[in-house]
């Protein structure tokens, strides 16, 4: 079975601004040749946001954009939709209890509740996810 984890945005806009690239971003991106990644319902719109906001500011081109959004579009990254009222409940209480945003609680809570390792960038995130016995996904163990 291939292996499954919660990549967080830290990771997935790292593909797309070379200053901000990491080894670990481009190993956790080649492991999606036989991995599958979750996001949690927030991502497409953070996404959408971030890049348009480099747009904005002539950090990309609007070329550059739909070039990275076909890129995602063709990875195995599934977006798991959440209620309304967990993301009102449970989430900005886990946000509140780590010291996270709701977004960054987001991909906390996928991980959690499926029992999942998680890809970050982020180190408030990553500390999150080690006090709450979340792993890091570790993309040397999914080939």
């Amino acid at each position: 079975m291939a292996a499954r984890f919660v990549v967080d945005n830290s990771v997935v806009l790292s593909w797309c601004f070379e200053d901000e690239g990491s080894r670990y971003a481009e190993a956790v991106l080649e492991s999606l040749e036989t991995a599958e990644a979750f996001v949690p319902a927030i991502w497409p719109l953070e996404v959408g946001n971030v890049l348009l906001v480099a747009e904005r500011k002539k950090r990309l081109t609007q070329a550059a954009v739909v070039r990275f959004l076909a890129l995602l579009g063709g990875l195995p990254i599934t977006v798991e939709q959440e209620s309304p009222e967990r993301m009102l409940k449970e989430i900005v209480s886990l946000a509140r209890e780590h010291g996270l945003s709701t977004y960054d609680a987001s991909y906390l809570d996928l991980a959690m509740a499926h029992g999942l390792p998680l890809a970050t960038l982020d180190a408030s995130l990553a500390k999150a996810a080690k006090k709450c016995s979340v792993p890091a996904f570790d993309p040397s163990r999914s080939r």
